[in-house]
């Protein structure tokens, strides 16, 4: 008898198309951030934004593609990527502010916010479409058909 956490589920990873659909939606927020931090704090805090914005991407990315290659290994892959790798993101991503918090160009402020603010705005407005439906994982039929015309 085989253990049903070591056979690979059947089906399509939705996780690639959720975190294309949310780097779609970043697309045209982010110069909106990059602006709004370049009216207090000018070129550097634009910087620091755009700095930002490209670590939230990358992060929503890496987390779709942790998740998708353990799908096609197992259920137990899974959680293990769900767990160790929100870990191991949450560590490239202190590690990343890290390594550019001494530079000329960098503006705390603005860095955090947008970091904080981005991760949040993005989630929550996925989650108009995003299926919780079995029958259609991933986004909801027609969601990007709909996201398009708005």
């Amino acid at each position: 008898m085989s253990d049903p956490l070591a056979v690979p589920p059947a089906g399509p990873a939705p996780e690639r198309e959720v975190a294309t659909d949310m780097v779609r939606r970043a697309l045209p927020v982010a110069p909106v951030l990059v602006v709004a931090a370049a009216l207090p704090w000018g070129l550097d805090g634009a910087l620091s934004a755009a700095f930002a914005v490209g670590v939230v991407v990358a992060n929503f990315l890496l987390a779709a593609f942790l998740l998708e290659t353990a799908a096609r290994l197992g259920h137990g892959a899974v959680m293990g990527a769900a767990l160790f790798g929100y870990v191991l993101r949450l560590a490239l991503i202190g590690a990343a502010v890290w390594a550019v918090k001494d530079l000329s160009w960098v503006e705390p402020l603005p860095l955090g916010l947008t970091l904080i603010v981005t991760h949040l705005g993005l989630l929550l407005w996925e989650l108009r479409y995003v299926s919780a439906s079995l029958a259609f994982p991933g986004l909801k039929p027609g969601a990007t058909k709909e996201s398009a015309s708005r």
